[in-house]
């Protein structure tokens, strides 16, 4: 592990991990679902509550003010976080999902046609999946999928060529599997995309709060991603989108806020990014998302992200040792996390006996069923870390999941 970071004294941060499950220390291993809130996020959020409540843009009065200063300076920080050109180009959304559906409803119409393709992969959540499906049903667009290796959960990036064709008008793509643990080069995907003119969005809701993103380093169009999976409250999200396709979007919805200027049968609409905030926002969400983003980087996200390899390579190592698991994704260079599934165990009931020892993993399809199905299962065991995670807590989730396995063996 990383020996300039007090590791143990940054746990010390989260409050909720000082706690017992079913009578037993609580081992949070579902950071893949939702991250843990340090006390720094939790007292912006209180401090905002107790002393700036109030609506943001409208007021001349001191209080809505502070509240739209606080508000605007998360824009700002958001920008820098992911090393965007301006604030202008940081659309507040209520997360992942939400960004994504916005650029297909807004972007999407009024830039597919029918025999257009939008080009996905097969590792894809759901959040960047149906959105599309939705729009080919709407525009007679076609979806095409950049296959997976298998277990390995590898893009296969020899069809790439063949599938970037001149129909191509997006592509897709998830930045870390939030089921295979897989990191995609998303920059050399952005690029080969670039080449033949086509449009490329980047989903980074399990890479933005584990190591560093830069959008123009990435060389995408889009990039979303979720604030409560990094350390942020629930809710809010960060929709990234180049300042001259956002500028040429309509709005996602229409209400106040968004408008210079309504009449009875027109209506002028602001420039982005407020064209695509539609009445009263989330305030407290940016606000708690700044203070996370500023814990984050005060750590530093190549710090984290190194730290988060080690404990999966760790973990991955100890369960590849085990009879009768068969796990899932990279053997080497994987980002955060652990998928597996026990022998004649469905997943759900490893999960409910790690729960039973105080150990909180997820399982199910992970929102992505397509992939499961791909590989031939419905559902799998998933671990998945954070920084305020320990090898310890490793070691007694591999303890687990042999008492598992003999509770189902004897």
């Amino acid at each position: 592990m990383n020996t300039t970071v007090d590791w143990a004294k940054l746990r010390k941060d989260f409050p909720i991990l000082d706690q017992q499950v079913h009578g037993k220390p609580l081992i949070y291993f579902d950071n893949a679902a939702t991250s843990q809130k340090p006390r720094a996020v939790i007292d912006a959020l209180v401090h905002y509550y107790e002393h700036d409540n109030a609506n943001v843009h409208r007021g001349i009065h001191e209080l809505s003010n502070r509240a739209t200063n606080a508000f605007e300076a998360a824009r700002t920080r958001a920008a820098k976080f992911i090393n965007a050109k301006s604030a202008d180009e940081i659309v507040f959304v209520r997360g992942t999902t939400e960004g994504i559906n916005l650029v297909a409803s807004s972007w999407g119409t009024k830039n597919l046609k029918p025999g257009d393709v939008i080009l996905l992969t097969e590792m894809e959540h759901h959040s960047n999946l149906v959105p599309w499906q939705l729009l080919a049903q709407k525009t007679g667009a076609k979806i095409s999928y950049l296959p997976v290796t298998g277990d390995e959960g590898l893009l296969n990036l020899d069809k790439l060529d063949s599938l970037l064709t001149k129909q191509v008008k997006l592509f897709a793509m998830v930045h870390i599997s939030n089921s295979m643990g897989t990191v995609n080069p998303v920059a050399d995907l952005c690029a080969r995309a670039r080449k033949l003119g086509i449009t490329t969005l980047v989903d980074a809701a399990q890479s933005a709060g584990h190591c560093p993103v830069d959008v123009q380093a990435i060389g995408c169009d889009f990039l979303a991603f979720s604030g409560h999976k990094i350390c942020g409250p629930t809710g809010i999200g960060v929709l990234w989108g180049r300042q001259e396709i956002l500028d040429a979007m309509p709005p996602y919805q229409g209400g106040g806020e968004m408008i210079l200027s309504v009449e009875y049968h027109k209506t002028e609409f602001k420039h982005a990014p407020h064209r695509f905030e539609a009445g009263t926002p989330d305030i407290s969400g940016p606000i708690g998302l700044h203070a996370a983003m500023d814990y984050l980087d005060a750590i530093g996200r190549d710090t984290i992200w190194k730290h988060d390899q080690e404990l999966a390579s760790y973990a991955y190592e100890k369960l590849a040792a085990l009879k009768n698991i068969r796990l899932f994704g990279p053997k080497t260079g994987r980002a955060g996390l652990v998928s597996f599934l026990l022998k004649d165990v469905h997943a759900h009931d490893v999960v409910t006996l790690a729960d039973q020892a105080g150990v909180a993993l997820r399982g199910g399809h992970h929102c992505t069923q397509p992939l499961m199905h791909k590989l031939g299962v419905e559902s799998t065991a998933r671990a998945s870390f954070y920084f305020y995670n320990t090898k310890a807590e490793v070691d007694r989730f591999i303890e687990v999941v042999q008492e598992i396995q003999k509770f189902f063996t004897s």
